[in-house]
């Protein structure tokens, strides 16, 4: 057998294998169920998201460097490296689709219910909508990324600056597979869905800090300020209007931050409307 089908095959099973072992723990009481429930939140989560993500790509990394008898004999070449990340990705898909028609044929009075998948199908046509969510699969490095800045770039700022640090099982963690009628596709997409929209959330709660703390400063573009107020909420509720000049800045950056002795959030942040409220009293 060739290599690489070597490759495909031990990827597939080490993947839906490591799913099933998920569902088997869930059934198996409180050990199991706390085990699980571990695993939906903070780091821990981050670890499984990982390994079902980027796992493949990591494992075919180190067997296309040390082990592959085809690597040494095409001396490391990009092509052979394409093709292991390749091989990867191509069983990352094949274990998804196997474990929704899995999960669905376990589910069947859900299956032939009204689902997420099969209305969308109708409205847009079941390829356009195959497609289009397999394409989004492109931002799981990004997200990925996005993540690993929250975890090793961010904390730094906090020892520095005094920039507020998260609980990170308030932002990162799952729960859509509490919902009911969730099944194959509609699942899988939902609760990497539920993973995404916490780490932006929480990159954007980390650059709300950032901004108003280093570039407390309006957009001469209307329109710009406009649009990013909703995720910048202090462009209209401090910031230092696009006329205005420098010593306007430097007098709200005194106002705002008098000082080291507490945490330098956005105007906005928790904290300051902790403080705000206990002054009043």
């Amino acid at each position: 057998m060739h290599p690489l089908l070597w490759f495909f095959v031990a990827c597939v099973v080490g993947l839906l294998l490591s799913a099933i072992v998920f569902h088997v723990l869930a059934r198996m009481g409180k050990f199991g169920n706390a085990i699980c429930d571990a695993c939906t939140k903070g780091y821990l989560l981050d670890l499984t998201v990982f390994y079902f993500t980027h796992g493949p790509w990591l494992a075919g990394i180190i067997w296309w460097w040390n082990c592959d008898p085809l690597v040494s004999r095409l001396h490391h070449s990009f092509a052979s490296f394409a093709a292991v990340i390749g091989t990867a990705v191509l069983a990352q898909m094949v274990t998804l689709v196997l474990w929704s028609w899995m999960h669905e044929a376990m589910n069947p009075g859900i299956r032939k219910g009204p689902r997420i998948v099969s209305t969308l199908n109708r409205r847009v046509g079941w390829f356009r909508n195959h497609a289009a969510v397999w394409w989004t699969a492109w931002a799981v490095p990004l997200f990925t990324m996005i993540r690993l800045g929250e975890i090793l770039l961010y904390p730094p700022l906090h020892w520095l600056v005094r920039l507020p640090k998260y609980n990170v099982n308030e932002w990162i963690n799952i729960s859509r597979q509490k919902f009911s009628g969730l099944v194959g596709y509609d699942l899988i997409w939902c609760l990497y869905c539920d993973w995404m929209t916490g780490v932006w959330s929480l990159g954007s709660e980390m650059l709300r800090n950032v901004e108003s703390f280093w570039c407390p400063i309006k957009y001469s573009s209307p329109e710009k300020c406009e649009k990013c107020c909703i995720d910048f909420p202090d462009i209209n509720g401090g910031w230092v209007d696009a006329r205005g000049n420098i010593a306007e800045v430097a007098e709200l950056l005194e106002k705002k931050y008098p000082g080291p002795g507490g945490l330098n959030g956005w105007f906005g942040h928790p904290t300051r409307v902790e403080l705000t409220v206990r002054k009043t009293d």
